[in-house]
């Protein structure tokens, strides 16, 4: 059998709204939709806890942490960012099972740069409020496309090159979190 697809009905129905919760959380930016979050991700560190493994379904990753691990990312940036939205420490299996994911090149390669995870979420904001066309529209016919000033938006300010930052550090006790596997 192979690992990394392997099936896990649980774990598939557990992290398959986070991301639509994070949406609902950025774009409504209120207490119950953060405790909507904060809800869900108790009940995957309920779930972490309970099994105590390095990842999802055992201590080898699989394709059901491919998919968690990038959307706990933007959690953490976008949420941090724009609602001030942070996983809470308590949540220990969850911190225990990123901080593993840190560890991995498979991870830290491929992970976008906060400041990417950031614009991702501004440029939907600005498409959702009509300020700047959606890539959607663009691949419309351009006789189907009605275009006002609104949509047809230039950016006119320079912006200069941020260096890349990673969101990687871990809010609790890496020696604690190594000591409790044992």
């Amino acid at each position: 059998m192979n690992l990394l697809l392997r099936q896990d009905k649980e774990v598939a129905s557990l992290i398959e709204n986070l991301y639509s919760k994070l949406k609902l959380v950025l774009v409504r930016k209120d207490e119950q939709k953060s405790a909507a979050l904060r809800a869900h991700l108790g009940r995957i560190d309920a779930l972490l806890e309970r099994r105590g493994t390095r990842f999802l379904t055992g201590d080898t990753m699989c394709c059901f942490d491919c998919e968690l691990m990038p959307r706990l990312q933007h959690i953490r940036v976008a949420g941090k960012y724009f609602v001030d939205f942070e996983i809470p420490t308590s949540f220990r299996a969850l911190w225990r099972y990123m901080y593993h994911m840190y560890q991995l090149d498979a991870f830290t390669q491929s992970c976008p740069a906060d400041q990417d995870i950031i614009n991702h979420y501004k440029l939907q904001q600005l498409s959702s409020k009509g300020l700047i066309m959606s890539p959607t529209l663009t691949r419309q016919r351009k006789e189907d496309i009605t275009t006002t000033p609104a949509t047809a938006l230039k950016m006119k300010k320079h912006e200069e090159l941020e260096t890349p930052t990673f969101t990687t550090s871990i809010p609790i006790d890496v020696n604690d979190l190594n000591n409790s596997e044992q």
